[in-house]
């Protein structure tokens, strides 16, 4: 399966396949009515408080890696991970963030999660 990330404030594009947001809260400055997604797994993000001990700090980017795959080898965590792969079911994914510095979002783990669950 090809993965790619993107933020939801990009324009969609032809090659976008299934489009994702993957972000816990809703992204600021973005209408509901204008954003272009297909699905929206809440489920898939990080705990509230994971997300706020990390706040996309460099330095805790390997310690946060760690807990965030944790949080998705969770009950909750794998079926989240099972429900956002039936919906692709093998297409091609655009994980969607709102987080300026996709190199240091969750959606970065995302993905070689979702990578390794499809080898």
């Amino acid at each position: 399966m090809e993965i790619q990330i993107r933020r939801i404030y990009d324009p969609a594009t032809d090659s976008d396949g299934t489009r994702i947001l993957t972000d816990r809260s809703w992204p600021r400055g973005v209408r509901k009515d204008d954003a272009e997604f297909d699905h929206w797994i809440k489920d898939v993000a990080p705990s509230p408080d994971l997300r706020k001990w990390y706040g996309h700090d460099p330095d805790k980017l390997e310690e946060f890696t760690g807990r965030y795959r944790d949080e998705l080898g969770t009950k909750e965590g794998k079926k989240a991970l099972h429900d956002l792969l039936e919906l692709v079911q093998g297409k091609k994914l655009t994980l969607l963030t709102a987080i300026k510095d996709v190199d240091l979002s969750h959606t970065k783990v995302l993905a070689d999660v979702l990578r390794s669950m499809t080898k």
